[in-house]
């Protein structure tokens, strides 16, 4: 057998390990031929080399999301684990998507998120519904401008309906550009961690990159492009109809929606949720559910989250 050691420094232990080493005793009963312990900062792993390489991926990626969100609960060992035993990528291969303008990977880090870009790979149509900072976007932004950087799109478009999210912001100064800007902005956000300044520029300029409201597809015939349709539940059934009613030839297409966070008025049904029923049954198109698991925002996000369906669901 072989002996690997892991040192935890600048860990906070009853945070990382839980409580009387819980989360370490998850991840030993997930390799029962291995032998997992933990001793102070220490956690010593005998097996196999193979069990010994996945192990020491999922303490690693335990460690990121440590150092990252502060702390470690079962439901995030769950996570990792369900990760490495469905949804590990082929050997010698890397789950990276792309690399962000800093240099760092973008990459689907939940189990879910993976079940995204499997789902994207897998159909030209993919819907993907999760609540808030479950990265359904980020991730969908990514797979955009990937197709694109592998010449495999010749453009990335992006839309969403210019809906107010419960206030009434009345007049808006500037013109179009300026008015609408305001509800595209989590997609510029996430184009800047992708793309650099001066090349997003140019994309834009040439119209490679296409970020526009809802309004502006209609009439379209939208052909070797990757289209990405987010914030779906302020669509009404025949803004989604229309939207979807775009895909031309050679053409992959992300929707995502957070059916938690509707903001059309009381009695206008939700677009959204109409198609989510209506397609069900077609074969070509992939749905993937993200939920409160799969949020990679501040650790509380998940706890509010969790808070507000336990409210939904009494009343």
């Amino acid at each position: 057998m072989v002996e690997k050691v892991i040192t935890l420094e600048n860990v906070s232990l009853i945070d990382f390990l839980g409580v009387e080493n819980k989360n370490i005793k998850e991840v030993a009963s997930a390799f029962p031929q291995s032998k997992i312990i933990s001793r102070g900062n220490e956690i010593r792993i005998k097996g196999t080399t193979p069990e010994i390489i996945k192990i020491n991926d999922i303490m690693n990626a335990l460690l990121e999301h440590y150092h990252k969100y502060g702390k470690i609960t079962e439901d995030n060992v769950q996570t990792y684990l369900k990760v490495d035993d469905e949804l590990v990528v082929q050997e010698g291969m890397d789950d990276t998507l792309i690399y962000g303008t800093k240099g760092f990977k973008i990459k689907p880090k939940t189990a879910n998120q993976k079940l995204l870009v499997e789902s994207a790979m897998q159909n030209d149509l993919v819907f993907a519904i999760g609540p808030a900072g479950t990265g359904k976007t980020y991730i969908s932004v990514a797979l955009a401008v990937r197709a694109l950087k592998n010449k495999e799109v010749k453009k990335i478009i992006i839309t969403r309906p210019a809906v107010e999210a419960g206030e009434n912001l009345g007049f808006l100064p500037g013109d179009l550009k300026e008015k609408i800007d305001p509800y595209l902005r989590p997609i510029y956000d996430a184009l800047d961690d992708m793309v650099p300044a001066e090349k997003l520029r140019y994309y834009q300029e040439n119209r490679i990159i296409e970020i526009a409201p809802l309004a502006y597809m209609r009439g379209r015939t939208l052909h070797n492009a990757f289209i990405l349709l987010d914030e779906a539940q302020n669509t009404t059934t025949m803004q989604i109809k229309m939207f979807l009613t775009r895909m031309g030839p050679h053409s992959k297409v992300i929707v995502t929606g957070d059916k938690s966070q509707i903001d059309l008025p009381k009695r206008q049904q939700s677009g959204l949720v109409d198609a989510l029923h209506i397609l069900k049954d077609i074969k070509g198109i992939g749905f993937v559910t993200l939920d409160a698991t799969d949020v990679v925002r501040h650790k509380l996000v998940k706890d509010i989250i969790n808070a507000y369906d336990i409210s939904d669901a009494a009343k």
